[in-house]
């Protein structure tokens, strides 16, 4: 199955206590089938300090499962689903369900 979702795509949160909160995806784990999103999903962090980064208490953002993003149309900024669609010239592009707007560029 392809993938429908990549690096910097705009996604809003489906599920779980970030119900509804969107962002870019940050860094795509395709083998665990999770994404991280700015701003999404943060969670508290003890980090040690290093010669290059301070210690303490951080704040980062931890993977989300990718069954719990859905796109956001580029038209009105609601979820959407994604479908594929080959164009006249051969290239293979994700569109928006909703809108049918291509969200590649």
């Amino acid at each position: 199955m392809a993938l429908k979702f990549k690096k910097g795509d705009r996604v809003v949160v489906t599920t779980g206590r970030d119900k509804g909160r969107s962002g870019s995806i940050l860094k795509m784990l395709r083998s665990e089938e999770r994404a991280i999103v700015q701003g999404v999903n943060m969670v508290k962090r003890h980090q040690k300090q290093t010669q290059t980064e301070e210690g303490g208490i951080i704040s980062k953002e931890a993977p989300v499962h990718l069954s719990n993003l859905m796109h956001v149309d580029p038209v009105d900024g609601k979820p959407t689903r994604v479908g594929f669609r080959i164009l006249n010239d051969g290239r293979k592009v994700r569109f928006a369900k909703r809108s049918g707007e291509v969200i590649d560029g």
